[in-house]
């Protein structure tokens, strides 16, 4: 062995003897200040409590969008000029007998229903539709006519309520509905006349359905919806972008609450099952509890809101929390095992010692790439992207701290591990089981690699079958009633999702006047054709 080779060595071993010195006093650290470390991880936690408890919901969801997307700037734009958008909810029926005077009674006490949520500020629906019309001219202007004026032609068209307040006889609504469908505005736009399909506009203040109280303005409406439904038996269909956004909002939220919860109690069973330990099982448990609470307060913190990414978050912090609980015990209850001391005491102490040490460096690592790979996505473009990497990593990071801390200090606490805690050590079929991977690694290397190709080239090809799809709702599935409910409006009424196009004439104040008739010509054919 050459003399560089000999010196390289020795830089190693001592590299080695030094980080193993350094992992090995923080182990003594943390034992030794256990207390005051459990204390202000406690009082810390309860302050992240708190701030979790702040955290929002974000109803929009255009911020996938980079913000220098040239688009997203013309939409902001546009929102400048002409306020938010996404305030109109929409209500359909289907109703054969709707202009029979008691169906049109229940129909138009449930629109007043819905009038009179609080924060909806007007409504359109068939029983507000008004009739445009001439005035007669008096006797006096048909005089002033006969003498050579033009009284009739300067007088300006009124507008009165088609269904009035005074109908209570069946001819009187059907004399009624006779002037409703002679007026071709409404066509198409409140009824179908095919299919007797009927809308309902629902205008909500903007403010409002843009913040928190937009959820008690959807409830209110949907209570309306419920009554009517229930008195009349009539299916109701409700959609819109402030409803599918706040319901699709509310849906996240449950979901998180449902994954973070089965990802713990799958975690739950598994730890007991490996350790048959409650403690240990309540110890790594604890540890992810305390990393979830942080990472919600770290959103917050940040200024951001759960969004269908930042949700995923909590559930992310649990599969990667467990890991380390089970990396840190697993390792107290082998060396346990192996330490020859006699003295119980002396045996755990030096086992957690060990235990820090050895698997502080391991954890550190598996954490730090871990967080790494997530982090990446803060470097995008993407709003909602960059929340995402920003959150997951810190939060992965945390969960490392957090485990360095609670693990050694309660461990050391608790009694020594019993033989039954440590039985999973032996384990014969896991022991079976690691030995055949062993032996299929180093005796059947070609079948392996072939087999791993074969994965590699079958997900290539699956990445190539990939489709982009931007649906408003492709999130649901088929059978979901919001699903169903936006496909009744774009059956019936040819969709109901706004798209706004903006002329800038370049001419202030004069505007498109000053481009002539032909101009308003174009503009209509284009309508026409949208």
């Amino acid at each position: 062995m050459s003399k560089n080779q000999l010196s390289l060595q020795t830089k190693k071993y001592f590299q080695l003897q030094y980080s193993y010195f350094m992992w090995k006093s923080l182990a003594k650290f943390v034992l030794k200040n256990r207390l005051v470390l459990l204390f202000a991880l406690i009082i810390s936690t309860a302050v992240m409590g708190y701030y979790a408890s702040k955290v929002e919901l974000s109803y929009e969801f255009s911020r996938a969008i980079p913000s220098d997307n040239p688009k997203l700037r013309e939409y902001q734009s546009f929102k400048k000029i002409f306020g938010n958008d996404g305030n109109i909810i929409v209500i359909g029926i289907q109703d054969t007998q709707l202009f029979k005077l008691s169906s049109f009674k229940s129909y138009k006490q449930f629109c007043n229903d819905v009038r009179n949520v609080k924060n909806v500020e007007d409504i359109l629906s068939v029983s507000d539709a008004v009739e445009v019309y001439k005035p007669e001219p008096t006797e006096d202007e048909i005089m002033q006519e006969l003498m050579g004026g033009s009284v009739s032609e300067k007088k300006e068209l009124a507008s009165r309520k088609i269904f009035s307040d005074s109908i209570h006889s069946q001819s009187a609504l059907d004399s009624a509905k006779t002037i409703f469908y002679q007026q071709p505005l409404y066509r198409a736009l409140m009824y179908n006349p095919e299919t007797h399909a009927y809308l309902i506009g629902v205008k909500v203040n903007k403010d409002s359905i843009n913040s928190s109280a937009r959820v008690a303005i959807i409830n209110d409406i949907q209570k309306a919806v419920d009554n009517y439904r229930s008195a009349t038996k009539i299916d109701v269909y409700v959609s819109g972008l402030p409803f599918i956004r706040t319901v699709i909002a509310e849906r996240v939220q449950d979901e998180m609450k449902l994954f973070l919860l089965g990802s713990l109690m799958l975690s739950v069973l598994i730890l007991f099952l490996f350790f048959r330990s409650i403690s240990t099982t309540l110890i790594s448990i604890s540890v992810v509890i305390i990393g979830v609470v942080w990472t919600v307060a770290l959103i917050y913190l940040c200024g951001y809101k759960i969004t269908l990414l930042t949700a995923l978050i909590p559930s992310l912090v649990v599969v990667i929390g467990i890991p380390n609980c089970i990396y840190f015990i697993n390792k107290y209850h082998s060396s346990y095992l192996n330490n020859p001391q006699t003295d119980d005491k002396l045996r755990k102490r030096e086992a957690l010692i060990d235990m820090v040490s050895k698997m502080g460096i391991v954890t550190l690592f598996c954490n730090i790439t871990a967080a790494i790979g997530f982090a990446v996505f803060a470097f995008t473009k993407s709003d909602i992207l960059k929340e995402f990497g920003v959150v997951s990593g810190f939060s992965i990071m945390i969960i490392f701290v957090i485990s360095f801390i609670l693990l050694p200090a309660v461990l050391s606490y608790l009694p020594s591990p019993k033989k039954n805690q440590l039985k999973y050590l032996q384990s014969k079929w896991v022991g079976n089981f690691l030995s055949r991977i062993e032996s299929w690694v180093f005796h059947h290397k070609k079948w392996v690699l072939s087999a791993t190709m074969l994965i590699v080239i079958v997900a290539v090809l699956g990445i190539f079958r990939l489709n982009s799809v931007a649906y408003i709702v492709d999130d649901l599935p088929k059978t979901d009633k919001v699903y169903k409910d936006l496909k009744f409006f774009e059956t019936h009424f040819r969709g109901i999702m706004p798209l706004e196009i903006l002329i800038d004439s370049k001419m202030p104040k004069v505007g498109l006047r000053k481009k002539g008739y032909a101009l308003f010509q174009k503009l209509d054919s284009l309508s026409a054709y949208i």
